[in-house]
């Protein structure tokens, strides 16, 4: 069956780095979209990146462009998250997400309704 799993997250200082790699299983990434999505306690998830694979578009939140990176590497069937200039506003559980897209690029890359396939999600907290 479809499977995301999210790992990488922790405890880090403001300007620092972390990769979270999102293994998926049960399919292959070539016509699924994957997001990255985060959300922080009180607040709504919210889409941070997404990497479309039938097109190989990127699209990212504007809080988070220029600092964050999504890359595939389809000979593990994963996808990362590049985070980098990490500040305090970015803790949060971050999930990844997939769904299918076929051939086409994607619509709403960013918003959490459009995914069907979630991972548990990994916490990443920025603090000093």
């Amino acid at each position: 069956q479809v499977q995301l799993v999210e790992s990488g997250g922790g405890l880090v200082q403001p300007g620092g780095s972390l990769r979270l790699p999102c293994a998926a299983s049960g399919f292959t990434l070539d016509y699924y979209a994957i997001g990255w999505f985060r959300q922080a306690p009180g607040k709504e998830r919210e889409g941070v990146s997404c990497l479309s694979n039938s097109d190989g578009n990127l699209y990212y939140a504007a809080s988070v462009r220029g600092r964050f990176t999504i890359s595939v590497d389809k000979s593990k069937n994963t996808v990362y998250l590049q985070m980098n200039t990490l500040k305090p506003e970015d803790t949060a559980l971050y999930y990844c997400a997939a769904y299918y897209t076929g051939s086409g690029g994607v619509a709403a890359p960013l918003q959490p309704a459009r995914y069907n396939y979630w991972g548990q999600g990994t916490q990443v907290t920025v603090s000093s």
